[in-house]
């Protein structure tokens, strides 16, 4: 792809910060043709800089009143056994973000539940049953002071 100029990055920009801004608000704010906007942000898209677009959701008004940091620690790291972890961390709804960390945890994991009993039942159902898992230190949120997708583009 080639280099970004300033009027890509603000289009990214804006796109972070209102995903359902139209084409034609776009191409007004940045002095473009339609088509001259529409064509930058498919090559924009094509080039895989577009994940997605998604709606902020509350997740306290959708019950989910707990938000949990997971330190997971491994005593496995072979191939299949990192596989099948990390397909089990995929296919579970409540964990929103997983890294693969240095230092004294493998894992971090970001993860909401609708309440402590909640949260309870899901390290026995799902976390202790992980493979490979020897330690699950958990950091329960009391307040969310920060949360952002937006990436400091400009």
């Amino acid at each position: 792809m080639e280099a970004l100029d300033t009027i890509d990055l603000g289009l990214l920009d804006q796109l972070q910060q209102d995903g359902r801004v139209s084409n034609a608000k776009l191409a007004e704010r940045f002095s473009l043709s339609e088509a001259s906007c529409w064509r930058r942000l498919k090559r924009l898209d094509d080039a895989g800089l577009i994940e997605g677009y998604h709606a902020a959701l509350d997740r306290r008004k959708l019950g989910l009143g707990v938000m949990v940091y997971v330190q997971i620690m491994c005593t496995q790291h072979t191939e299949e056994v990192t596989a099948e972890f990390e397909r089990l961390i995929l296919a579970s709804p409540n964990i929103l973000a997983c890294d693969n960390t240095t230092g004294e945890a493998d894992y971090l994991l970001q993860v909401v539940a609708n309440d402590l009993d909640d949260y309870s039942r899901f390290v026995e159902k799902v976390l202790r049953k992980l493979p490979g898992v020897f330690g699950i230190r958990s950091n329960i949120s009391l307040r969310q002071v920060k949360s952002t997708k937006r990436l400091p583009i400009v």
